[in-house]
C-alpha cells in the first residue's frame, strides 16, 4: 500500500513536471513566432520605403519607369538599382529640393508619387472626378509643356486646396472667378490626353516640383505688376512659379 502511494505520487509529480515543461516550450515557441512576425513587418515596411544602390525588385522598376518618363534616366528598366539609376535619383532629388544622396527613402518616393502616407486625413480627394478635372486644367494650361511643367500646374492647384486663403476643393480652386485663363476662355472643356492625366495623378500622389508654389505665369505675356511681385521659386518650361 505504501509503495503504491509512493508510485502514485511519483506519477503525479512526473506528469506535473512534463506539463510544466510543455508549457514552457509553448511559451518559447509563441515568443519566437511573435518576434518573427514583428521582424517581418519591420523589414517589409523598411524595404518598401527605401531603395538604394544594389537594391533589386519591383520598387526599383517603378522608380526607373517614372524617372525615365520624366527624362532623368536613360538606362534600361530592369529593376536593378545600378549607377545610372543612382545618378538619376540624385538628379531628381537635386531638382526637387531633396537631399541628393541617391537613396530613395520615404521623402524621395513620396515626391515621385510612389510612397504615400497611409493616413486617410488628406484634404484632397483623389476620386475620378477630381482626377478628370485636374487633368483638364493641366491640359488646358500646359499642353505641349515639358512633363514636369504639367505636373507643376496640377501641384499649384493642390497647394491652393491646402492653403486657407483658397477654396478647399479642387473644383473650388479651379472655378474660382478669375483664377485660371483656361476657365475663362473655355479651354477647360477640352478633353485631356494621357500625359495630362499622368501628370495630374503624379501631383495627386505627392510630387510637387514647384516647392509649394501658389501661383504661376508666363513671363513673356504677363502684364500684371502684382504677379511679378510674388516671391519667385523657380521656372519650369514656359512658366514662372512663385508664392
Amino acid at each position: 500500500m505504501y509503495k503504491i502511494t509512493l508510485f502514485g505520487n511519483y506519477k503525479y509529480k512526473w506528469g506535473d513536471f512534463l506539463m510544466k515543461r510543455k508549457l514552457k516550450y509553448v511559451i518559447v515557441a509563441l515568443i519566437c513566432v511573435i518576434v518573427f512576425i514583428l521582424n517581418s513587418v519591420i523589414f517589409v515596411k523598411y524595404s518598401s520605403a527605401l531603395s538604394k544602390y544594389g537594391s533589386r525588385g519591383s520598387e526599383v522598376t517603378t522608380i526607373q519607369t517614372k524617372l525615365k518618363r520624366w527624362g532623368y534616366y536613360n538606362g534600361s528598366i530592369d529593376g536593378v538599382f545600378g549607377s545610372q539609376t543612382l545618378n538619376a535619383v540624385k538628379l531628381f532629388q537635386k531638382k526637387n529640393g531633396l537631399t541628393a544622396d541617391g537613396i530613395a527613402g520615404t521623402k524621395t518616393l513620396r515626391a515621385m508619387g510612389i510612397y504615400t502616407s497611409s493616413s486617410g486625413s488628406s484634404s484632397t480627394s483623389t476620386n475620378s472626378s477630381d482626377l478628370n478635372l485636374l487633368s483638364r486644367i493641366v491640359y488646358a494650361e500646359a499642353r505641349g509643356e515639358v512633363y514636369e511643367g504639367q505636373v507643376a500646374i496640377a501641384a499649384v492647384v493642390l497647394n491652393r486646396v491646402k492653403n486657407s486663403s483658397f477654396p478647399n476643393s479642387i473644383a473650388g480652386v479651379i472655378y474660382e472667378p478669375g483664377a485660371f485663363t483656361a476657365v475663362s476662355d473655355g479651354q477647360i472643356n477640352l478633353t485631356p490626353d494621357s500625359t495630362a492625366r499622368k501628370a495630374a495623378q503624379d501631383a495627386l500622389n505627392g510630387w510637387d516640383p514647384t516647392y509649394g508654389s501658389l501661383y504661376y505665369f508666363n513671363p513673356n505675356t504677363a502684364t500684371s505688376s502684382w504677379i511679378w511681385s510674388r516671391p519667385y521659386v523657380r521656372t519650369i518650361g514656359k512658366h514662372r512659379f512663385c508664392k
